[in-house]
């Protein structure tokens, strides 16, 4: 059976690991990413180090890529990346990979990864339309229509994390690195106290500054999502993010604050769910499209 490399480029962590064409993994690992510290040519000697090892011990037929920032899909190259990974932005991996190791590479945006791996492995499976929403650090979104990542016209499409909502950016007010920083200030203490298990934790216990940054968040999401249906009418939101591991806590709050913005003629029609990937959505992903390209 073929095999195949895939690797994650996350802000924090590089997953890797080797699938087979039925999608399955025979091996996988992950290790630091330290974005601030190696910058874009640090990040990818790691990726060399990594696929080399694979080399040692498989012939893949390609080398699958799911990372963070914007990406030029054609020509596996990243357009713009934030400042959490210096030195990224126009670092051409698919040339680089491809002239290094002579094995055909492709490359996509994380998020539209966790959106391919939803669609044909997960919360989305064969729908005609869905959007992916990744709530972490920022707020990520993908579009999918019959399987299929829409780009939009220059490759930034479904930036959502940058829509302006009443009182600010939808990531500056709806991610989960927000929800630490709100319930520290209501509680009058030092955010890098506290991370997001302890607000869910004692949220549950039935603190009232926990549970206030919860809903506010909720509520963020649920307004955010409903302008996204308004004009792209998905048939199924797909939320995930490490946050999403509250599902039982969220999912009836989030449900409520959405139908609180959508008209019920669109509620009805519109599906909330949660992802089924977890941490390997950016490998099965980056899988599916390289898949999809060959």
């Amino acid at each position: 059976m073929k095999t195949y490399i895939c690797i994650d480029i996350g802000g924090t962590s590089i997953k890797y690991g080797i699938i087979k064409e039925n999608g399955k993994f025979l091996v996988t690992g992950e290790t630091p990413t330290e974005a601030m510290k190696c910058g874009g040519p640090g990040i990818m000697k790691k990726v060399e180090t990594i696929i080399e090892g694979f080399l040692k011990e498989y012939e893949p037929e390609g080398i699958c890529v799911s990372t963070a920032g914007m990406v030029d899909c054609e020509n596996g190259k990243i357009v713009y990346a934030a400042p959490l990974i210096p030195n990224y932005t126009g670092t051409e991996i698919k040339k680089s990979l491809e002239e290094q190791f002579h094995l055909p590479c492709e490359v996509e945006n994380d998020v539209n990864c966790a959106g391919l791996a939803e669609y044909f492995n997960g919360a989305s499976k064969e729908s005609k339309i869905s959007v992916c929403l990744t709530v972490g650090t920022g707020i990520g979104g993908a579009i999918l229509i019959d399987g299929k990542v829409f780009h939009g016209f220059s490759g930034s499409g479904c930036e959502v994390g940058y829509m302006h909502l009443p009182g600010g950016e939808f990531q500056n007010m709806g991610a989960s690195s927000i929800l630490v920083k709100k319930t520290a200030e209501y509680k009058q203490i030092n955010p890098e106290s506290i991370n997001g298990k302890y607000v869910f934790e004692y949220a549950k216990k039935g603190d009232k500054d926990c549970i206030r940054a919860i809903e506010e968040m909720c509520d963020v999401l649920g307004m955010g999502i409903a302008n996204i249906c308004y004009v792209i009418n998905p048939e199924v939101v797909v939320l995930g993010g490490g946050i999403m591991a509250q599902r039982e806590y969220l999912k009836d709050k989030l449900r409520n604050s959405l139908d609180k913005y959508l008209i019920p003629s669109v509620a009805q029609h519109t599906r909330l769910e949660f992802a089924e990937n977890k941490n390997q959505a950016g490998m099965i992903g980056a899988f599916y499209h390289f898949k999809g390209r060959h």
